[in-house]
């Protein structure tokens, strides 16, 4: 009976470790930045037009929503209706390109709307790190002085509209 000892001792670790794999955590990586301000950083402009963004845009007295996003991602497509909406109630909104291309951000503003007033240009995803995005879309409130006061993980849904209108007051 002992000499069957290490093959069973072996058999559950195969087994636990196959459950853990196929098993991935849903949780959500969040930004230890929330609360903190925003690293410096200043990216160039994505589109023509249309500015790039450079942290002291982000802390002029008045909170906006900072929203990362890319031509290619579908959950971009799926928020575009809603951060419109958000434009239409008067909300800031400023934006980081992730691993994109002019052509195609134009081409996708042009299709889904643009409610952006400004958009960086963050090639290599050094701005998305930096601030503690770990993918697309992700929207953070910035308060007035430049600290970042929510994270939102996702696309931006009907009912999260609320929720980041009242994140924004309370950056006030």
């Amino acid at each position: 009976m002992k000499r069957w000892l290490p093959l069973l001792a072996f058999s559950v670790l195969v087994v636990l470790v196959g459950y853990g794999l196929t098993r991935p955590s849903d949780a959500p990586v969040r930004s230890a930045l929330v609360g903190k301000p925003l690293p410096d950083f200043a990216l160039p402009a994505m589109v023509p037009g249309k500015p790039g963004l450079v942290r002291a845009d982000l802390a002029t007295g008045k909170p906006r929503l900072l929203n990362v996003f890319a031509s290619w991602c579908v959950p971009c497509i799926a928020e575009a209706p809603q951060l419109m909406k958000l434009k239409a109630a008067g909300v800031q909104i400023d934006a980081v390109a992730i691993r994109d291309t002019p052509e195609a951000v134009a081409a996708f503003l042009a299709r889904h709307g643009d409610p952006y007033a400004r958009i960086g240009n963050d090639a290599q995803r050094v701005v998305q790190i930096g601030i503690g995005s770990s993918g697309v879309p992700e929207t953070f409130v910035i308060d007035g002085q430049g600290r970042i006061a929510m994270q939102h993980i996702g696309d931006i849904r009907e009912e999260d509209v609320p929720k980041l209108l009242k994140a924004l007051e309370d950056a006030r």
